[in-house]
């Protein structure tokens, strides 16, 4: 519950822009009420939807309470979930490339083994979603993951970074705070401003990443491979990092700070 409620007020505070108008809308929001916790369809019309869709691909399911449902294996391939509400939903093994699953609601969704691949997660509310192993390759991901696990995620070429020239939404950019990426692929991937406090990111391969201006401060870099990253700016203060890595993260910020084993 703690974390609906944080994402929540991550909902109300991120986009100063449409503040006002989102907290005239969120107001008294109930993130246990059957809105948010409850579905409309069972899966046999979900699956419904999915068939009647051209081509199997791009079925809409935009605005729609799919709360708690089991939806595990399902191809939602080019679908759209646009403000869709997905808290506790089972989508593990399913896919979901080229979905929009803009501004949906997530909350400890579990996308284990997932396949998202160019799919667009922009401003997805996904506090303690479940996504070990899950690929998001080429992904465009402005979400709320706090406290989610990603443990052997992919997210080559994934884009996470803050939107650098169109901010009227305010910062835009991935929230990784908490999160356990152990062993996470993200070579290539844009992770300029991203919010990486506190995460676990031993053994995360950040080849040819961008880091620059990131907050890792409190994360965990230990066994990160860093070959080519960009760390210009990258907060480490009380970050763990490796003795050997040091050099590689020179145009870091608070590296003095930061606890070399």
């Amino acid at each position: 519950m703690r974390l609906m409620e944080g994402a929540l007020a991550l909902a109300l505070t991120v986009a100063p822009a449409w503040a006002a108008s989102a907290q005239e809308a969120m107001r008294g929001l109930d993130l246990t009420s059957p809105d948010m916790t409850t579905a409309e369809m069972t899966r046999d019309q979900v699956e419904a939807v999915l068939k009647s869709a051209p081509g199997g691909r791009g079925a809409d399911f935009a605005g729609k309470r799919l709360s708690g449902l089991d939806l595990s294996g399902l191809d939602f391939t080019g679908a759209n979930f646009h403000a869709a509400r997905l808290n506790h939903a089972n989508l593990s093994h399913a896919k979901l490339n080229q979905a929009r699953l803009d501004q949906a609601w997530a909350l400890d969704v579990d996308l284990t083994g997932a396949s998202l691949v160019n799919a667009s997660l922009f401003a997805t509310q996904m506090a303690g979603a479940r996504l070990d192993g899950a690929n998001l390759t080429g992904a465009r991901v402005t979400a709320d993951l706090t406290g989610a696990h990603l443990v052997g995620a992919r997210l080559e070429d994934a884009d996470c970074g803050a939107d650098e020239k169109n901010q009227s939404m305010g910062l835009m950019r991935a929230t990784f705070k908490s999160a356990d990426l152990t062993r996470a692929d993200l070579s290539h991937a844009n992770l300029a401003r991203a919010d990486l406090r506190f995460a676990k990111l031993s053994g995360a391969n950040l080849a040819g990443a961008s880091l620059r201006e990131a907050d890792a401060s409190g994360a965990d870099l230990r066994g990160a491979l860093l070959q080519g990253a960009d760390v210009s700016g990258l907060d480490l203060d009380s970050a763990r990092v490796d003795k050997a890595s040091v050099p590689a993260l020179a145009k870091a910020i608070h590296l003095d700070r930061a606890f070399r084993e």
